[in-house]
């Protein structure tokens, strides 16, 4: 059984951003770029499938330059059997989605995996984008997930509760929360291996990009906090209404 996982390239959430090109394009200096927190635990939950005794070839997939390798090759050392990179700019989600199922075409893939969403600009839109372009099923935000002989069965939370989904092969799933305990942390030997191993890199099949990023804001910065006394109420529910404006 092959599956085809999708890798996100992202910064490292304790970064400092900024942006350059009157704020239309993310500034990537010095920024440490880590594998999705979504797809890093999907990784390890098809890993831990795979040692339970399941014959699954996993292969780790990226849109991006070549500044990208580093993240697949922590992919690898996590311990995915190979790695696909698209040679291009990710600059939509429909651009990336369809370059992913150009991908799966080339394969022989039983099954596609991403995170539920990227967290850098968090769209949450690539997984359901893939499976319609292909026409196959998907099941978004699950949180567990396991492969019983020709079915998969995953869970995902809904409002109010859970739900229990079965799908045949093949479909996308999404990941999220929950997907694996924690994220599987690369030993020596597999960071070893995969300075070995080849990346295989895919020209990008014509598309056109339908969106365009005109500007990017930062959050706004957090006003200085206001200290009450204890015993002066009437102060708290002045500020809770005038300045706050919660009641």
């Amino acid at each position: 059984m092959k599956v085809l996982i999708c890798i996100g390239h992202v910064p490292d959430t304790t970064s400092k951003i900024r942006f350059t090109d009157n704020a239309s394009k993310f500034d990537k200096s010095d920024i440490q770029f880590i594998i999705g927190p979504y797809e890093e635990l999907a990784l390890t939950r098809l890993l831990d499938i795979k040692d339970a005794g399941t014959d699954l070839h996993i292969t780790a997939v990226n849109v991006g330059p070549v500044e990208t390798e580093a993240t697949l090759r922590k992919a690898l050392a996590m311990g995915a059997d190979e790695a696909v990179r698209v040679n291009a700019e990710p600059l939509d989600a429909l651009f990336t989605a369809k370059q992913i199922a150009e991908v799966y075409k080339k394969g022989t893939y039983d099954f596609i995996v991403t995170g539920k969403e990227s967290i850098d600009y968090n769209g949450g839109q690539v997984d359901g984008m893939i499976a319609e372009i292909l026409g196959i099923p998907s099941i978004p935000s699950a949180s567990k997930f396991e492969i019983m002989g020709s079915v998969a069965k995953a869970e995902r939370e809904i409002d109010g509760g859970k739900e229990v989904v079965e799908a045949a092969f093949p479909f996308v799933i999404a990941a999220q929360k929950g997907f694996a305990i924690d994220p599987r942390i690369p030993g020596m030997r597999g960071i070893m291996a995969a300075r070995k191993k080849e990346i295989l890199v895919f020209e990008p099949s014509e598309q056109a990009n339908i969106t365009k990023i005109i500007h990017h804001y930062l959050p706004e910065a957090k006003s200085a906090c206001k200290k009450v006394a204890a015993d002066n109420v009437e102060e708290l529910v002045r500020l809770l209404h005038e300045e706050a404006k919660v009641i």
